[in-house]
């Protein structure tokens, strides 16, 4: 990796940096949405996560790469997000899961890295203007190209691209039948339901009903996902005509579209939540959680009160809604990452009451 090499970021406010590069070296500029993570570990999950497609992300922990990369702890095969941008990279990794430098990682999957930037100056340009669109190129660009190249609105289609295109079946003789819609899933996802002991169909986010009615589900997850829930609407009648015929568990994206089928309105946030040590109070069980969270939209709170839903969950920092459940229908959601990678593991019982559901509707339909 040469160290004095320039790489440029320039933010649609105006804003212009030069730090120096590693990973890939993009020959075109890069346009992207620019947000910040504040996790301090964790980051082959984070940049694995299919739900950052098109995200530069700005790392708030100072130094990363220290630990390198292993190919265990991958969320997802491919990478999708659009850079990744750090005050400090660690070339010398120092761990004995160590497989490859982060640099080779991103290089080898395409993604650019961006070092020696004021990352709290970025955070706080973040937290002040919202999440804004960026650029990233590795050749000075002046002011007329940099308006050019941002003028176009950001691709909408990210769940299209992330999400699989053909059915998926990881088996489990005589284990619970559960369907897992991809929105974009994260590895985590799928391995708590397996260790659950569930025979799991991985289907693509525009599966219709039949098609899943004919692998005989006992449950349905919604997974996590990248961008606006809204830019996938058509799949709102199939999630509507799920919930009434099976218990619906959604993460994320999922409990988004699950607001969403059920007459709740989703709104973009200033600048999202993004890491691994988000309060969450539960009104069931009376008590806070620690959760690990990735979204940069939520549900309209004002919208809840016309629907069949009811609040379960929300969020200490900023009162937005983190959990909803069906007031008559075996269906319940949460906003944040149960599955955690990278984070606490506070709520992975969530999984275990998913399970729990699923028993007892099908105790039910037997009588």
């Amino acid at each position: 990796m040469s160290k004095h090499e320039n790489i440029y970021l320039y933010l649609e406010d105006g804003t212009e940096l030069c730090g120096k590069s590693f990973g890939h070296k993009p020959e075109k500029p890069i346009p992207a949405e620019l947000v910040f993570n504040t996790s301090m570990w964790g980051y082959q999950e984070i940049f694995t996560d299919p739900s950052y497609c098109d995200q530069a992300i700005v790392m708030t922990y100072p130094l990363i790469g220290n630990y390198g990369i292993n190919f265990d702890d991958n969320e997802s095969i491919t990478p999708h997000l659009s850079a990744v941008i750090v005050k400090e990279y660690c070339e010398e990794a120092s761990n004995f899961r160590n497989e490859m430098s982060l640099s080779t990682f991103l290089q080898n999957k395409n993604v650019p890295g961006i070092s020696d930037l004021d990352t709290r100056f970025l955070t706080k340009a973040i937290r002040k203007e919202g999440a804004m669109k960026c650029l990233i190129s590795m050749t000075s660009l002046n002011k007329n190209e940099v308006e050019d190249l941002l003028k176009p609105d950001l691709r909408q289609d990210q769940i299209a691209r992330v999400s699989t295109k053909a059915i998926s079946h990881f088996p489990k003789n005589g284990g619970t039948r559960v369907v897992l819609i991809d929105f974009g899933f994260k590895k985590n996802i799928l391995e708590s339901l397996l260790k659950r002991d569930c025979d799991v169909f991985v289907v693509p986010y525009d599966t219709d009903f039949e098609t899943i009615q004919d692998l005989h589900p006992q449950g349905i997850m919604l997974s996590n996902g990248p961008g606006d829930p809204k830019s996938i609407e058509k799949v709102i009648p199939t999630i509507q005509k799920l919930q009434d015929h099976y218990p619906l568990f959604s993460i994320c994206m999922g409990h988004q579209i699950f607001a969403l089928a059920n007459g709740a309105n989703t709104t973009k946030m200033k600048f999202g939540h993004r890491g691994a040590n988000h309060p969450v109070k539960d009104f069931i069980k009376d008590r806070v959680y620690i959760t690990s969270q990735n979204h940069g939209y939520c549900v309209d709170e004002a919208s809840i009160a016309q629907t069949q839903l009811e609040v379960t969950q929300i969020n200490l920092n900023d009162k937005t809604i983190e959990g909803l459940k069906h007031k008559t229908k075996p269906a319940f959601s949460v906003q944040y990452h149960p599955e955690a990678s990278p984070g606490p593991n506070d709520t992975k019982y969530l999984f275990d009451d998913f399970m729990t559901l699923i028993r007892k509707e099908n105790s039910h339909a037997q009588r």
